[in-house]
Parts: structure tokens; sequence; C-alpha cells
């Protein structure tokens, strides 16, 4: 795959970005920089602890980067702490084989409520929302926001039809609408729409608010797999 989605391959209408400023403009950014540096040494002790963690449950990587469309569909690597086995894949396709229902799960929402990847160490992880810590990196590089849309591969942005514009009208973010609205508790379509008017009304205090609003749902858990 090159390093943009802006190709006749896609169905929807494009949005050129080259010269338009992202969502919020200098003063969502200079909030992103200053809100993940802030994070990244607060956090940094539990960084360390994770990260030991992830290297003893089994001996492998401790990061993973992922594929993930950007702003204007560019692709940059989302940033996670491990979760899965190393050889993903492999395990995912054989049990696909083997579980008929699952497949139609995975392709309904891009989501397996009981994932044969997921390690033990993972799935703590998961439920926390602690492995999405990286993403903090993401901010910093300009890659991703605090709050926005969640990001998405290429095969999940064809399924915003004509709301793709206002995904890639912004940076993806480490939280955002669909996080404190449930999760994968809510159709992917209801995903889309949370998407849509969080771009469409967008402010500083909604920022804060969605901020606000995710501390209570990440501590509850609610909808995380």
């Amino acid at each position: 795959m090159s390093d943009s989605v802006k190709s006749t391959d896609l169905s929807y209408s494009q949005v050129d970005t080259d010269f338009d400023p992202a969502l919020g403009g200098f003063l969502k950014r200079g909030f992103d920089i200053a809100g993940a540096l802030a994070g990244l040494i607060a956090l940094s002790p539990l960084f360390l602890l994770i990260a030991l963690l992830v290297r003893l449950s089994d001996g492998g990587s401790v990061f993973y980067g992922h594929r993930r469309i950007g702003r204007g569909g560019s692709i940059f690597h989302c940033l996670k702490f491990r979760t899965m086995v190393e050889d993903g894949d492999g395990v995912l396709a054989s049990y696909f084989a083997a579980n008929p229902d699952a497949r139609a799960e995975w392709e309904a929402t891009r989501k397996l409520k009981d994932d044969p990847r997921v390690t033990r160490v993972g799935a703590v992880l998961r439920k926390l929302s602690l492995d999405e810590l990286p993403q903090i990196i993401n901010i910093l590089q300009g890659h991703m926001s605090i709050v926005g849309p969640r990001p998405v591969v290429h095969d999940e942005l064809e399924n915003y039809g004509n709301a793709a514009v206002f995904y890639l009208k912004s940076r993806p973010g480490l939280t955002g609408l669909w996080q404190v609205s449930g999760r994968n508790d809510v159709s992917y379509d209801s995903r889309v729409q949370f998407d849509r008017h969080y771009v469409e009304n967008w402010s500083l205090k909604l920022d804060l608010h969605i901020i606000i609003k995710t501390v209570p749902a990440v501590c509850m858990a609610r909808g995380s797999y």
C-alpha cells in the first residue's frame, strides 16, 4: 500500500488537506502537545511496568504498530502495547476456518468478543484501555490528537461512505465520542455518526468534556474488549 489513500480506489469524496489546517488548528495542536508531554512524564512509571509485563508474558516485542489512516488519507503506524500473540494473522485465519460465526462478527464490527489472538496480559490491558497509552507518542509526532475519531484501517474507512470526508478532516484521537458512548456496545453506523458529529461541532470545550468523560468510561470498562 502507498503512503496515501488519495486515489481512485476509494469511492467517497476526497478532501484536499495539503493547505487546509487540521481540525481545531493551532489551538487544538497546542493543547495536544502540552497534554501529551504532561501525560508522558506523569505516566512514565506505568509505561515501564506495562512494558516489563508484556515482555515477560511471552518474550515477544513490547510494542505493536498497526498501519492506520490519518488526516487527509496519510498512513501512519498507530502504536500500542502488544496484546496479541506474535503470529496473530495465522491464529485468526485458523479460528475463522473453524468458527464461521466469528468471521461474520469480524466482518460486521472489526472486533471479536472472544479473540483467540489476545494474551492474558493483553486482555487486562485492553479491558482498561492501557494498551493504547503509546499513542501519546503518535500525538507528539503529529499523527494523532488527544480527542478525535478512532484511527481506522483502509477497509473500515470504506464503510464510512460519504461520511469519510469528516474523518479525513481531523487527526484520529486517543479518545473520542465513540469511546465515551459505549465503544463496542454501539453499532459501527453509530460510530460513524459520532465521528461526523464531533467534526461538525468541534470546540475546545467539547474536547475537554470528552476527556473528562473518558475517565469513568475507562474505569467502568464499558464496551471494552
